[in-house]
């Protein structure tokens, strides 16, 4: 069985639609997809209609994001509290509260926040950011011993996460694999291509690959940069060339 996983679309279809293609080509099984559909990015409505229209079909298997809670419970005092840490994330998610209407929103507050899965003997559990917390980081210069704490008290043997943008792997003391997808819709690798992850799962054992897509990042950047909030234009820069993850 081959099965794809991906996270941090962040609204950006032109990154999704190559990822799917690439995944389509790689003739994977299932598609789990680890949350952050529409934050910040330059078609975040679409996004998220995408993944709506797929949740009967039993080859996605779909979590929520952290900034995909922020979305749904979206109020003015989120705005404000946020502005002062990232005052350029505030204005995104005060737009996409705006544009994005309450079916959409209905449908990213209620995705589960984990989910455990089982294929071919092997136990999965998906998480955003990792077991503890939806927005924990797990990096590749993250500690082993803090790895092992964060999924101390975790059953499966493979935990699957995103939400830093930069995939990474560990393997633990307890025989426990976590790994992170990376990003499909902001990358912050320094060459920024869409990543997802492939596992190929056979007789109870694992093979993790990291995908790497090429996109039309020129015409995202384009997209972004129109939707004309304050700052789009240095979201959209980011797009071409990542320097950092929070801002």
């Amino acid at each position: 069985m081959k099965i794809a996983v991906m996270s941090d679309i962040h609204g950006n279809m032109e990154a999704l639609e190559a990822v799917i293609k690439d995944i389509n080509k790689q003739g994977c099984d299932k598609i789990f997809v680890l949350g952050d559909y529409a934050m910040a990015g330059p078609e975040p409505v679409d996004a998220i209609e995408y993944f709506m229209r797929r949740l009967d079909d039993p080859k996605f298997v779909m979590i929520q994001g952290n900034t995909d809670l922020m979305i749904a419970d979206y109020t003015e005092d989120l705005y404000n509290s946020m502005k002062e840490r990232a005052p350029i994330m505030s204005e995104a998610l005060k737009n996409d509260a705006e544009i994005i209407n309450p079916a959409q929103k209905a449908f990213l507050k209620n995705l589960p926040i984990q989910l455990e899965v089982e294929e071919e003997g092997v136990k999965f559990l998906l998480v955003h950011g990792s077991p503890r917390k939806n927005n924990e980081d797990i990096m590749p210069d993250t500690p082993i011993e803090e790895v092992e704490k964060m999924i101390e008290n975790v059953d499966a043997d493979v935990i699957l996460c995103g939400h830093t943008h930069i995939p990474c792997g560990f393997q633990t003391s307890t025989r426990k694999t976590v790994v992170n997808d990376g990003s499909v819709g902001r990358p912050f690798t320094p060459e920024p291509k869409s990543c997802y992850l492939i596992v190929n799962v056979e007789n109870g054992k694992c093979v993790f690959q990291h995908q790497f897509v090429e996109y039309d990042k020129t015409k995202a950047s384009e997209k972004l940069r129109k939707r004309e909030f304050k700052w789009s234009d240095k979201l959209a820069d980011m797009l071409l060339d990542p320097k950092a993850r929070h801002f």
